[in-house]
């Protein structure tokens, strides 16, 4: 990703709008009365070679005729002439324009003339075919939008100009702002990961709302989603959960779309908050924005009327939600205060004549009972009660005794008397909804929340999975021998022992498996494995038929070699009635495997046409398509990812254990689950794996049927696959290094790393800080330490050094340009660990990674009284010299 020469767009200084023809009547008249009935307080300058005035605006004929360079442009030309205005702008200095125009099409090569025109000058484009951008704060609002948004605190990314503008209706009714709204158009340059990365860094903005359409580039996406959700919560709405809603979609965007599971995984992943409807996302919004996740939700209902605690009930037990138990002493207390007729249970109805003090008091029970986590409070109209009474009751006891202990969610049902009730919440930054089941919906959002925020904690260290599952070393050699041998043949599909072999490398059980190339054979097979088996079974072995049952290629339950003979022999005869004897090898012949109690289930692996290799699991055997129970993954998994994914579906509720049954071994099901992950991240050329069905239970798992298809001609080449949309992270560059008689171990940065930085940095000097950061720093935000350590191992890397006691002694990193050819890079070692080596060695491992990812050239900025910095860099072999553009400081260079 890259957020060069955007930062502009967030609080530019100056405007200039580029208009002519028709179309600066319609939709350069239209932004630029946006604009200055805004209010924006730096100049606006407009250009149209056809005018003296524009919107009651002196009109320059010419970009090259401004008075100085805007910091922003909006272009409002007709199409042909959107690459000529691009390549004036870039000529004038000006490094942002929002291209208002639609109709600059891909077909026909206007488009590419518009980013060619752009790309001499680093200037980057929103759009075309765009809304335009707002920045409430900055009192801009550089769009063809009908109204100017209030200013707030969330952010608003949108690849539909129509629903931008309908939120944007929605938000004034509900009195919310708006840091930012971009329309993000055809997103021909920026797209919706680089306005990700960007608002990662904005202090105006506290949480980010996006509307998805499709996803242009998967791992830009996942990787900038990921870095901004471990700051800010990020929410989601994506359109085409149906089929026939993608279809839709995919015509009206003209791009590719992923299907809906994998993008409901692949956000899971990013730690992206997902919601169904449009007024759902502001409801999530208002949660996550006040609250911190929660790994789990008991909540208790505080309520003037009990239809509405039921409401709530009810969407909250369609949810994952849990209802609390609410303590004896807690029962005791509300009964010292409620009137008899109360509910005596949780919802806690405190009847309808309830006022003000009486809502104090029950809150402050539930809130106290160690078995509750949230507190909804629900008020209905009455006669007895004042709404804003209540609401002013509510809003107070909450400020004064639980922010910063327990979320409290509201709700002043009806709608006159609500709305003002409602406001008074509101303007008392208290989160409040306007159903109950909205309410109840918003519980479930903490928790899935703080199931996304965990879920970006995890980067599977394949090394420690290998050594914790005893992978075989040589996995990956065995399964591309058996890969090679049918690429040599002509084929794409593996025949059923080679797939059973290839997943076996990995350590996926599976019955032994013996191959006869003829009728006879396989009684002489089965007579042997009867020797220690009780019962065998016989399938039919074919290089194109993969549903063997279809043609009754499958015979169970032998008992004698005599019975494997007939039954290969009748298998044979029925396919050759069926005239497709010739695609025949022969019959496998392996143990009958009775396992009582466990559960067929799938694990597979499918290529989505956007974020590339998926997972599923699920519940399995030849009905697997009529249930429909099954969840996706992306890869790379570790045994926690595997954990996840399991329990995502009803299945995964069964192998838990039910009705005396006992749950099934969770650790090899796992351990399958993460061997089929590691087999996608070694081989590009996979197409597809289908295990089903695998048996889970008590005893661990058994694979007894597979089926594997490759790309013969992308056999030879290795991992890690190219297609992931989450690179794995690269155990391969651990090194253990002895330093001054102690072992130091370097690796790649993880985003648990982040929770070291605070010793870390504490054991940094104040000097050594200055010179690192070349200026006096105090205060580290969390918010840094998280984006430090949440890198997506392609464009960014950092290595860190591991003392012998487990805390941080030092850092390296770089961060590289878009095209990956330059590199800027940084180091800080704990000023009580200098003279180990430990910034030379992280230097130089920094240095090779550098040279092995083909980058180029290695830049760094240094002040020049920093001796110690510009010597080590000298050493390896960098070139120093002054910054013509900047006192006291120096520029290094390493060619590589």
């Amino acid at each position: 990703m890259t957020v060069r020469n955007l930062d502009k767009v967030l609080h530019p200084e100056s405007v200039v709008v580029v208009g002519s023809g028709d179309i600066a009547d319609t939709y350069g008249a239209m932004v630029m009365g946006n604009i200055l009935e805004g209010g924006f307080e730096g100049p606006v300058w407009s250009v149209d070679p056809g005018r003296a005035t524009f919107v009651g605006k002196d009109c320059f004929a010419r970009v090259a005729d401004l008075p100085a360079v805007p910091d922003l442009a909006v272009v409002a030309v007709v199409p042909e002439d959107v690459p000529g205005v691009i390549a004036d702008l870039g000529a004038k200095g000006c490094r942002i324009a929002v291209v208002l125009t639609p109709g600059v099409k891909a077909e026909g090569g206007l488009r590419q003339r518009m980013l060619d025109a752009a790309k001499p000058y680093l200037l980057r484009i929103i759009g075309p075919d765009t809304l335009g951008v707002i920045a409430p704060a900055a009192k801009l609002n550089a769009s063809v939008a009908h109204r100017a948004p209030r200013p707030g605190k969330l952010a608003l990314l949108s690849q539909s100009a129509a629903i931008a503008t309908t939120l944007i209706d929605w938000a004034e009714d509900r009195e919310i702002g708006f840091s930012h709204i971009v329309s993000m158009g055809d997103m021909a340059d920026v797209d919706m990961s680089d306005y990700l990365d960007l608002l990662s860094s904005d202090r105006d903005t506290r949480a980010v709302l996006m509307y998805l359409a499709h996803v242009k580039s998967a791992r830009k996406f996942l990787s900038a989603a990921r870095a901004l959700a471990r700051m800010k919560p990020v929410i989601a709405i994506k359109a085409g959960r149906t089929p026939q809603a993608a279809q839709a979609a995919a015509t009206h965007t003209g791009a590719m779309a992923a299907e809906d599971a994998v993008m409901d995984a692949a956000l899971r992943r990013a730690g992206v908050l997902r919601v169904k409807g449009l007024s759902e996302m502001f409801a999530a919004a208002e949660t996550v924005a006040r609250f911190r996740p929660l790994d789990r939700a008991r909540l208790a209902i505080v309520t003037n009327g009990g239809g509405a605690g039921v409401l709530a009930v009810d969407r909250l037990m369609e949810g994952s939600g849990v209802l609390a138990d609410l303590a004896p002493e807690t029962l005791e207390r509300l009964d010292g205060f409620l009137p008899d007729a109360w509910s005596h249970a949780n919802p806690v109805d405190i009847l309808g004549d309830a006022n003000s003090a009486r809502f104090e008091a029950a809150i402050d029970a539930v809130a106290a009972d160690r078995n509750v986590d949230v507190v909804m409070v629900l008020n209905c109209p009455s006669i007895f009660g004042g709404s804003d009474e209540i609401a002013e009751a509510v809003a107070g006891k909450t400020r004064r005794s639980m922010i910063g202990r327990k979320p409290v969610l509201t709700c002043w049902l009806g709608g006159a008397t609500a709305r003002s009730g409602s406001r008074i919440l509101r303007r008392n930054e208290i989160a409040t909804y306007n159903t109950p089941a909205s309410a109840a919906a918003a519980v479930g959002h903490l928790t899935d929340w703080g199931r996304a925020q965990a879920a970006l904690l995890r980067v599977p260290d394949r090394a420690v999975e290998e050594a914790l599952r005893a992978t075989p070393h040589d996995a990956a050699a065995k399964a591309r021998a058996i890969f090679a041998a049918v690429a040599a043949e002509g084929r794409s599909v593996l025949t059923e022992p080679e797939a059973k072999a290839a997943i076996a490398a990995y350590g996926v059980p599976v019955p032994d498996v013996r191959v006869a190339t003829s009728v006879e054979e396989a009684g002489v097979l089965a007579g042997e494995l009867l020797e220690t088996t009780e019962r065998v079974v016989i399938k039919l072995v074919s290089r194109q038929i993969l549903h063997k049952t279809d043609v009754g290629g499958v015979v169970l339950n032998i008992e004698t070699a005599r019975q494997a003979e007939e039954a290969a022999r009748a298998i044979a005869e029925r396919v050759q009635h069926a005239g497709i004897r010739d695609q025949v090898i022969g019959f496998s012949v392996e143990p009958m495997i009775f396992r009582p109690g466990a559960q067929e289930v799938i694990l597979g692996v499918s290529i989505d046409r956007v974020f590339g290799p998926t997972i599923l699991f699920g519940a399995g055997g030849i009905d697997v398509e009529v249930m429909r129970d099954t969840a996706v993954a992306l890869p790379p998994l570790d045994a926690s990812l595997a954990a996840d994914l399991v329990s995502r579906t009803r299945m995964g509720k069964v192998l838990n254990g039910y009705r005396g049954r006992p749950p099934a071994d969770a650790v090899a099901l796992q351990g399958a689950i993460v061997a089929l992950s590691h087999m996608v991240e070694d081989f590009p050329c996979l197409r597809a794996v289908d295990i089903n069905p695998i048996l889970a239970g008590t005893d661990g798992v058994i694979a007894l049927d597979a089926a594997i298809e490759i790309d013969p001609a992308r056999v030879a080449q290795t991992g890690p696959n190219p297609a992931l949309a989450i690179r794995p992270y690269p155990f391969e560059l651990r090194r253990e290094v002895v330093l001054k008689g102690e072992t130091y171990v370097f690796r790649a940065v993880r985003p648990a790393d982040a929770l070291l930085y605070p010793d870390f940095l504490a054991n940094v000097s104040p000097e050594d800080i200055r010179m690192r950061f070349m200026a006096p720093r105090a205060h580290f935000p969390e918010e840094m330490a998280l984006k430090f350590t949440q890198l997506d191992y392609d464009r960014d890397m950092a290595f860190v050094a591991i003392a012998p006691d487990g805390t941080l002694a030092g850092v390296s990193r770089l961060a590289s340009e878009p095209d990956l050819k330059h590199a800027e890079y940084a180091l800080l070692v704990r000023s009580d660990l200098k003279g180990r080596g430990l910034g030379s060695t992280l230097m130089r491992h920094l240095i090779d990674y550098a040279r092995s990812a083909g980058v180029e050239s290695l830049d760094g900025v240094i002040l020049a009284e920093n001796h110690g910095m510009l010597h080590l860099v000298e050493r390896l072999g960098f070139v120093n010299r002054h910054d013509p553009d900047e006192a006291g400081v120096m520029v290094s260079r390493l060619k590589l």
